[in-house]
């Protein structure tokens, strides 16, 4: 007795061929693994609540994930005194004249001596100099020199600068008075602005929104000019900063755009009512390093967390 075998060798083939794919391809994780979107985030606010409960005085923060749009923020719709970080308002404005061909930015002001003030700067010290509007900007954001803040002031228009703030949504950005004009500031005509509208003032200028791209880049070399502040100084040498801080009696601010490769961030800290301006440096610095540890480990950390260089 013969018996014959027949073996279906086309749907062998096929049976075996999702096995063969399966062992080249990794499977995709159970769904009931789940990847929380940032498990660093509820230490990281922890820390940063700690330090403004710390301060002996009052403190506001901003903090903007550029890659997420995410934003994280304590007394973040609340008037500050900026001290000197108003001046970043004017810097904008400044370029924006230039570019609607109101002004030009190569024009030569002399310094009278309706604006020549003591305080921050060297222009005090030089016998009426007469500088463009490009070297007044540099020398007001990168030695925040008061004197020079004064020639652009007048330059642009106050009112210019504050109607400018409206028009770009930003409601609580107020400039109210020249520098070191004390006599407007005990009637109350201090320089304004919430943590969050500089945060976002911030962002317009990265994204050079209303800006030529020119304006632009020229706005953001000025604010990187190198100079000693709470975030320079927490931030690792090589990462490029365009900041400007300020600081009054009682006050001290700092606000920054950080183009951390992989995870850019702007950070702004805001205090008032301190017994020395040094403590709020202090605290600002600490903010902005624990801003910066936390982007940084965002910025390596994968989808699970390894630190990948």
């Amino acid at each position: 007795m013969r018996f014959i075998v027949r073996v279906a060798v086309p749907a062998l083939a096929g049976a075996l061929l999702p096995l063969h794919a399966a062992a080249q391809a990794p499977p995709a994780p159970p769904a009931a693994i789940t990847v929380p979107d940032d498990p660093l985030r509820q230490a990281f606010e922890r820390r940063l609540e700690a330090t403004a409960l710390a301060l002996d005085g009052d403190m506001g923060y901003c903090i903007v994930d550029l890659t997420t749009g995410a934003r994280l923020s304590r007394k973040g719709d609340q008037a500050f005194p900026t001290a000197s970080t108003i001046k970043i308002a004017v810097l904008y404005e400044l370029f924006r004249q230039a570019d609607e061909k109101r002004l030009r930015l190569d024009d030569v002001r002399a310094l009278g001596a309706a604006t020549r003030v003591e305080g921050s700067g060297i222009l005090q010290f030089l016998d009426t100099p007469a500088l463009s509007l490009t070297d007044y900007a540099t020398l007001m954001i990168m030695l925040s020199d008061n004197s020079a803040t004064n020639v652009l002031i007048d330059a642009v228009g106050m009112d210019n600068v504050n109607q400018r703030m409206r028009s770009l949504g930003l409601a609580h950005i107020w400039l109210q008075r020249r520098m070191i004009d004390l006599e407007a500031a005990k009637q109350g005509r201090e320089n304004l602005a919430s943590p969050c509208d500089l945060a976002a003032l911030l962002g317009i200028v990265e994204k050079g929104t209303g800006l030529t791209t020119a304006s632009r880049e020229a706005m953001l070399a000025i604010l990187r000019k190198p100079k000693s502040t709470p975030i320079t100084r927490a931030v690792p040498a090589g990462i490029p900063v365009a900041s400007k801080p300020g600081g009054l009696d009682g006050v001290a601010v700092d606000a920054g755009f950080v183009a951390l490769p992989g995870r850019p961030y702007i950070v702004v800290g805001m205090t008032t009512w301190l017994s020395t301006g040094s403590d709020g440096d202090a605290a600002v610095e600490v903010l902005a390093r624990d801003t910066h540890a936390y982007f940084a480990r965002l910025a390596r950390g994968g989808r699970y967390g390894r630190m990948i260089p």
